[in-house]
């Protein structure tokens, strides 16, 4: 694989606005799947995935479950502010992103919902763009009750009762994701159990996404890029099964680039280790990739860092060419768009 130097406008694309998906697909598994394995694309429907994996396999979930974490309040001038709520910390305390006409002062509060007030207590993180609020009483309880979907930018009505279900996977379980881990929507019980039924095997990990998986790369050369950090944890029972399956002859199959950043994150230092912490990962085209066989992705915004790691996954020039057959063949891109299968290259 090449490792040439890349520039952010390498991994940007035309694409039609009207391909960016702002409903889901009917049912979750009649979405499409684009089997991007080969030299040739190949058009099919979801369902098929079993098909397409081996008995034996290991399909690796992100079992994260998103929270209510947008928020609507004013401050007591009567100034409106919108939160969105990046992590909770322990106690009553969050990490936020904060859309205010002036910024909020250390001491003052914000009233959320009508409902509730939440102190601020300063500026965090590396670029100091996130506010340490606490709430006053628990913040996941707080959120549930008052709190909306926090649907991506780019799908642009408010959310609903649809989203409620329809963002979220069929098996999230642990709260703390502010985006969904996309890839993963499109499995429901029936392609669930053609998967048990097909002999592919299942393990869980956990990487509560963060809204900086929407942070642009506002740099030409992505190497000065930095990702945002999350938390994520690889539990002693998944190693065991990746290497259980590894010993047997079998593939890991990674549902999403959540799970695949939090496998990859786990096997930095060349072999898989269970445990939770921070990562930010950013997995750009020369990575060495030491987990994860195959990928399950959706349609990735141009020039973010998601492409960048599916092109260092499955090769540059391919995974361009697929997205040019993506476009051509009407895909739907985004979170709530169609998926392809990558081999790593």
């Amino acid at each position: 694989m090449t490792t040439r130097p890349y520039t952010l406008s390498d991994f940007d694309f035309a694409l039609p606005p009207e391909l960016v998906a702002q409903h889901p697909a009917a049912q979750r598994s009649a979405s499409r799947l684009l089997d991007g394995r080969g030299a040739t694309p190949v058009d099919r429907v979801f369902r098929d995935l079993p098909a397409l994996l081996e008995p034996g396999d290991l399909l690796v979930f992100n079992d994260t479950r998103v929270i209510k974490a947008r928020l609507f309040g004013e401050k007591p001038t009567g100034g409106a502010v919108e939160a969105l709520i990046e992590r909770v910390l322990p106690g009553h305390d969050v990490l936020a992103q904060l859309r205010a006409s002036k910024s909020p002062k250390p001491g003052s509060t914000i009233r959320f919902a009508g409902a509730f007030d939440a102190e601020v207590l300063g500026r965090e993180g590396p670029d100091a763009s996130l506010f340490r609020l606490r709430f006053p009483s628990e913040p996941l309880a707080l959120l549930d009750a008052h709190g909306h979907v926090p649907l991506p930018p780019y799908i642009t009505h408010p959310d609903t009762a649809e989203d409620a279900q329809r963002y979220q996977t069929v098996f999230a379980r642990r709260p703390g994701a502010v985006a969904a881990p996309t890839a993963s929507l499109h499995f429901d019980e029936i392609v669930l159990a053609a998967l048990e039924t097909r002999g592919v095997k299942r393990a869980a990990v956990t990487l509560h996404v963060g809204a900086g998986t929407f942070q642009p790369v506002r740099t030409d050369s992505i190497a000065e890029h930095r990702m945002h950090s999350e938390w994520y944890e690889v539990s002693p029972a998944a190693v065991e099964a990746v290497e259980a399956t590894r010993a047997a002859g079998g593939r890991i199959v990674a549902a999403g680039t959540t799970t695949l950043r939090a496998l990859e994150s786990a096997a930095l230092a060349g072999r898989l280790e269970a445990g939770a912490r921070e990562t930010d990962i950013f997995i750009t085209p020369g990575f060495t990739f030491r987990a994860v066989d195959l990928l399950i992705t959706n349609f990735h915004l141009p020039k973010s860092t998601l492409m960048m790691l599916v092109a260092a996954f499955a090769g540059y020039e391919h995974v361009m060419a697929l997205y040019r057959h993506g476009v051509e063949a009407r895909y739907r891109f985004f979170s709530y768009g169609d998926a392809m299968l990558l081999a790593r290259g």
